[in-house]
């Protein structure tokens, strides 16, 4: 049995961490075409919130509106995830866990629970399991302190599916949800299709979303969306990473922002994201970005900026600190945050 260092060990697209330090794995070479492939990383937060929305340990699509403003710091490493990747000839089968299960203690122990993250099987082109939604564009992720970083602007979803790739062609059917509405008679998967170009530029994708919502007054609506994302490669080593979603798209942009259904009807969403990372050297980098999300029905409209720097160490130990702020348009309300971050790839 032999272990070696694997310098590309996650399936492409799979995993979201941050871009700029090493994604390594340890690697074991069980022979006759079989391999197991452990990984993951350490990562250590410290933050802290001052304003009048509420502190959490990271922004997602919407807030709570504070009547006062309030000040909190916390240090954490629930983001610190593991993962196994099992090959077995041109079957590969890839767990991932991290620590944002819920649970905790702050009072004694801070035991959090662990959660699945990503658990399914590939096989000659057809993935099954949960993972990505086939909506997403991992690569158009910026690289932030801030977990996800601006999620208000992102596809960000992981569920349950069965998809088939070909070439740069998509097609999956996923868990379908009627969030805010009768889950009950969700009886239809959700269908996406994308296509994504590719080359030395960097790359495109271009997604489309068809799904069936049954309202809570029972009636069922017909809903679609549509996605472009990419990253852009600049002069050096800069990139240039974009976002733009519009239409039925509900749960699928913004991380709670919006809702699929407000009462009878079918919530419009707009999302963007713009982040352009530059480096100032090999090691030091930094990634300025904006999103928003806007819907119709519920009328939200919130926005996160912020800017950052990043510097690797050594090869595996990434250490950065993040400024910036997320704001409630329509509330009045916005706070700011600022993080320091360092991260041990495995």
């Amino acid at each position: 049995m032999l272990a070696s260092h694997a310098k590309s060990f996650a399936l492409a697209g799979t995993l979201l961490a941050f871009s700029g330090s090493a994604l390594s794995g340890y690697e074991i070479d069980l022979g006759n075409d079989k391999k197991l492939i452990f990984g993951g990383y350490i990562k250590v937060d410290a933050r802290y919130v001052d304003g009048d929305i509420a502190y959490r340990d990271f922004w997602i699509g919407t807030g709570k509106p504070l009547e006062e403003d309030a000040s909190q710091f916390r240090i954490f490493a629930n983001e610190t995830r593991f993962n196994t990747k099992y090959i077995h000839g041109d079957l590969t089968g890839f767990i991932e866990m991290d620590f944002y299960g819920g649970g905790g203690n702050e009072v004694i122990s801070n035991s959090a629970n662990p959660r699945i993250r990503h658990a399914f099987i590939n096989y000659q082109g057809v993935t099954a399991g949960q993972t990505w939604s086939t909506l997403m564009n991992t690569s158009a992720i910026p690289e932030t302190a801030d977990f996800a970083g601006a999620t208000v602007g992102l596809a960000f979803i992981r569920q349950g599916q069965v998809r088939y790739k070909t070439g740069g062609f998509e097609v999956s059917v996923e868990n379908p949800e009627s969030f805010g509405g009768d889950t009950s008679n969700d009886s239809l998967p959700d269908v996406i299709g994308k296509y994504t170009l590719k080359g030395d530029w960097g790359n495109v994708s271009l997604a489309a979303i068809g799904r069936e919502l049954n309202t809570n007054g029972g009636n069922s609506e017909t809903a679609f969306g549509a996605s472009i994302a990419g990253r852009i490669n600049l002069f050096d080593k800069d990139d240039f990473r974009f976002q733009v979603h519009q239409g039925e798209l509900g749960r699928y942009v913004g991380v709670a922002a919006a809702t699929d259904l407000v009462g009878e009807k079918v919530e419009t969403t707009t999302g963007y994201l713009a982040a352009y990372r530059h480096f100032w050297t090999e090691t030091w980098r930094s990634t300025f970005l904006y999103g928003r999300v806007e819907t119709d029905e519920s009328d939200v409209d919130n926005s996160q900026w912020s800017v950052n720097i990043f510097n690797n160490l050594t090869k595996e130990l990434a250490v950065g600190f993040e400024f910036g702020n997320f704001e409630m348009h329509n509330s009045g309300a916005n706070s700011y945050y600022g993080q320091l971050s360092a991260r041990y790839a495995l």
